[in-house]
Order: structure tokens, then C-alpha cells, then sequence
């Protein structure tokens, strides 16, 4: 698969599960990591929030991998009965399935791999941080630290929770969240921030926050690709 250019994404198809998940792959040139993206309840690969953060780590010069964890038939399922939205586990083994697809692929197999969770993302991406200890940093959007429970203490990977200032019960979730993991963990509250982070200017922090955990946290060797 060739490189791709700083905000042109390709779709890739991959099979986990015996499903076909779909994702959309972004590779800037001299990319020195990519960043995988483990999506919300109720969210998918074309979340105007997280496509917002990809951009600006594909201008910091991160490649991105946006993918749905669930497949269309599922979400449909999902929307009426909500029983896969909080499948921790499925979500998370699809995760470290697509994170062995990034070792394998051509574009991306020398790319240090780092997770970016949302919501319920969250605890999905330490998860699978949990179970692949090479994965290099997370950062968690408003997300839902404290449902990857046992897993919490055996994540190496530093983690940065972000959560809006106006987000009370979820920020109460990550601090418990907090107090079970060993490793570097930072918890950033955005003040006057909801859940979504609609609120002007809130976004642009959390992009801007990600960007720069997932600089600080780089392999000293990080390859280009």
C-alpha cells in the first residue's frame, strides 16, 4: 500500500471475527507512529470529533487509522438494544486484531502503535493496551476509563485521560480509573467542557493535548515509514 498524502485517507477492509471491519488509513509522509482510533458508543470511523483530532496528528506528522470496531448490521443491532456498545471485550479483542493487521501491513509494519479511545473507547483501548504491552502511549477522550476494570494495572503504555470540566460523573470514573494503574497516567480536566466537547475551542485542546502525549511518548528510534 502506498504512502498517502497528509489528508488523503484510504479505506481498508479487514477481516476479524469473521466480519469485515472497515477503516479509513491516513499516512503522511515521514510518519513516525500511527494512531489507531477506538470509537464511542454510538459513534463510527466519521465522527466529526475524532476525524477533527486525526487531522491535526497526521499535521504533526502521525499516520491515523479510523475504524468501525463493530459492523453495519451490528450497529443497527446495537442502536436498538445497546448490548454491544458496552462489550468491552469484543471491542478491545477487535482492537488488538486490527493493531497485529498495522504489524503486517507494509505502510505501517515498522510504525509504533498508539490508541486514541473515546467514550466507551476508552476502556476498550487500555484493554488492548493491557494485553499488548508494546503499544506506546493512549490517550482516552471522555472516555469510560474505569470499564477496563482488572486490565487497569496491567496497562504499561502512559496514559493521558482527558475529560470536560462539566463532565462531573465521568471525571469522577477516570480518577477511580486513576488510582488502580501502574503506570504514567495524567489526568487533564477542560474546563467548562462537556461530554462531546462541542463547547468553542474545546476540541482544538484535546487535538492539540493528543498531539503532543503522543510526541513526548514516541520510541527514541520511531522509524519513518
Amino acid at each position: 500500500m502506498a504512502d498517502v498524502e497528509l489528508d488523503v485517507e484510504q479505506e481498508v477492509r479487514l477481516p476479524v471475527d469473521g466480519a469485515t471491519l472497515i477503516g479509513d488509513l491516513g499516512i503522511p509522509a515521514g510518519s513516525r507512529a500511527v494512531v489507531l482510533f477506538a470509537h464511542g458508543s454510538g459513534s463510527s470511523r466519521h465522527s466529526r470529533r475524532n476525524r477533527a483530532v486525526a487531522r491535526v496528528l497526521r499535521e504533526s506528522g502521525l499516520a491515523t487509522l479510523l475504524i468501525d470496531l463493530l459492523t453495519r448490521r451490528e450497529e443497527a443491532e446495537d442502536a436498538e438494544t445497546g448490548h454491544l456498545r458496552f462489550d468491552i471485550a469484543l471491542l478491545a479483542r477487535r482492537l488488538i486484531a486490527v493493531t497485529e493487521w498495522l504489524h503486517e501491513e507494509p505502510s505501517t509494519e515498522r510504525l509504533p502503535v498508539g490508541y486514541f479511545g473515546a467514550s466507551t473507547g476508552g476502556g476498550a483501548a487500555l484493554v488492548a493496551a493491557a494485553e499488548r504491552p508494546e503499544v506506546f502511549a493512549v490517550v482516552s477522550r471522555g472516555g469510560r476509563a474505569d470499564l477496563a476494570g482488572p486490565a487497569l494495572p496491567r496497562v504499561k503504555a502512559p496514559t493521558l485521560l482527558i475529560v470536560g470540566g462539566d463532565d462531573v460523573p465521568v471525571i469522577a470514573m477516570n480518577r477511580e480509573a486513576m488510582a488502580q494503574m501502574r503506570t504514567e497516567v495524567r489526568l487533564v480536566i477542560i474546563p467548562g467542557a462537556t461530554h462531546l466537547f462541542e463547547e468553542p475551542g474545546a476540541l482544538e485542546k484535546v487535538a492539540e493535548l493528543a498531539a503532543h502525549w503522543f510526541e513526548d511518548h514516541l520510541p527514541a528510534s520511531a522509524p519513518s515509514a
